[in-house]
């Protein structure tokens, strides 16, 4: 092997070390961020009028967002652990964008009932994920493939929230 090789083994496995206080503070932010969103949701009587009929039964949502919210940390995890020092700032700054618009929407679309301004909040949300996926590209490929199907289920609820608006 050669000794340039046997480094960059070397400094790849240094990166990919565990490290627990990023993984306890990945886990903190979406748990926190999933905790103020359930604050918000009201699927009551009111949401129950204006459904779309695709829309799943009311026990696939705890599940999905489950589902997703660990993705996320996972993804916040890989995402930081693998970002060289001058990347970090900017990991972290959209990571922070991405988990404030998860939580408005649910404020303005459940709390506010402003189906229309939803709408709109959700495209931004829809492009911050992606933003997500395209910088985690060149850091951390499993930190963006633990995105995916965040994005698809957030292409998912824009269709449910245009059959709302439009309907």
């Amino acid at each position: 092997m050669k000794k340039g090789a046997r480094k960059q083994i070397i400094k790849r496995g240094n990166k990919k070390k565990f490290n627990l206080k990023v993984f306890v503070f990945s886990f903190v932010a979406v748990l926190i961020v999933a905790f103020l969103g359930s604050l918000f949701t009201d699927t009551g009587s009111w949401y129950d009028t204006i459904k779309p009929s695709i829309t799943p039964p009311n026990i696939v949502f705890p599940i999905a967002w489950t589902t997703l919210f660990i993705l996320i940390a996972l993804s916040m995890y890989f995402s930081w652990i693998n970002a060289k020092d001058n990347q970090k700032d900017r990991v972290t700054l959209f990571y922070a964008i991405n988990l404030i618009l998860n939580i408005l929407w649910t404020v303005i679309f459940f709390g506010m009932k402003q189906t229309g301004v939803a709408l709109f909040e959700i495209a931004v949300l829809w492009i911050s994920v992606l933003s997500l996926m395209i910088i985690n590209w060149k850091i951390s490929k499993t930190a963006t493939w633990l995105l995916l199907p965040y994005l698809l289920w957030i292409s998912f609820a824009t269709l449910l929230n245009i059959l709302i608006v439009f309907a």
